[in-house]
């Protein structure tokens, strides 16, 4: 997502864009243009120096789901701890505007009926309650006047990434088209039942855009919801990729799943975008465009994600 959203940025902007890494020190032949700067996130000398001159920060490094489940500790120090230290050194560089991408899991789990940023937190998932403390270090810098704080809780994104080496093949529609492009065929792990709220990585890309370059004065809130305003179960998402399939690879990969639990019905889901609406963003909802560049992408590289 942070390579996408940077190619997606320099194509629209006129400045210079830093791409935060731990490890890496030249720029990416995706992105040669940028400039990398090494986060070390133990030392706040250092972090506030890789904040030096920087106009706005988008926050997206954190721990994911699987990984926070496994060590609650170590994902409260990153996207909770992590998230503080990097607000500080913003703020001790004069950064103007911090945007952190938080999760439509801070809602709870699974996720149903109408869901807006008034619905109160729910949950005791470590990957949702870490970044609920890192959403509270936002809250509070921005109350206190200190920085323009924003955050993004964002539902499941998908579509291909900047580069090969990007862990993301984990996501639904990621593995779902990977599947399809290495083994002509799909299984799900799950009866595919329940609902989620997908979103183009795309719109992601366009409504972080929107909201660093939007007045202060045209923001009235500080959280906002961010989906595709469109929620199918996890089946009618695989049968999409199945159709797109046909169309883009010209073969139809088979497609099964588990057999449905008893007493799990369906259920109604909005994940509702309206506050970020109302500022003036307008989503593309390109949902089969990114389906189909993902299976062009699966399609031409030549890896395993497994040796990630």
């Amino acid at each position: 997502m942070g390579g996408r959203l940077a190619q997606y940025c320099a194509s629209k902007m006129g400045c210079e864009i830093l791409l935060g890494s731990r490890t890496q020190v030249e720029s990416p032949p995706w992105l040669k243009e940028a400039r990398v700067v090494q986060t070390f996130w133990s030392s706040p000398a250092e972090l506030e120096e890789s904040c030096a001159g920087v106009d706005a920060v988008v926050h997206m490094a954190g721990v994911n789901a699987s990984d926070c489940a496994a060590d609650p500790v170590g994902a409260l120090v990153t996207n909770g701890v992590g998230t503080a230290c990097l607000l500080e050194a913003s703020i001790r560089q004069g950064v103007k505007r911090f945007i952190y991408l938080s999760t439509a899991q801070v809602y709870g789990n699974p996720l149903m009926g109408e869901i807006s940023e008034k619905t109160p937190p729910s949950t005791n998932h470590p990957y949702a309650t870490s970044h609920l403390a890192g959403e509270a270090a936002v809250q509070y810098k921005h109350q206190q006047g200190e920085i323009f704080g924003l955050t993004i809780r964002l539902s499941n994104t998908f579509g291909a990434p900047a580069h090969k080496d990007a862990n993301c093949w984990m996501l639904l529609a990621n593995d779902l088209c990977w599947q399809a492009v290495t083994k002509q065929k799909m299984v799900l792990r799950s009866s595919g039942m329940q609902r989620r709220d997908f979103i183009p990585l795309t719109d992601v890309c366009g409504a972080i855009h929107h909201l660093l370059h939007l007045a202060e004065k045209d923001i009235y809130k500080n959280v906002f919801n961010l989906g595709g305003a469109w929620a199918p179960t996890v089946w009618d998402f695989a049968c999409l990729v199945q159709e797109r399939c046909k169309v883009v690879l010209g073969f139809e990969p088979s497609l099964s799943r588990l057999a449905q639990e008893a007493g799990k019905a369906d259920h109604n889901f909005d994940y509702c975008i309206d506050a970020l609406l109302q500022t003036g963003f307008s989503p593309e909802f390109n949902r089969v465009s990114e389906i189909d560049q993902l299976l062009d992408f699966c399609q031409e590289v030549s890896f395993s994600p497994n040796d990630n």
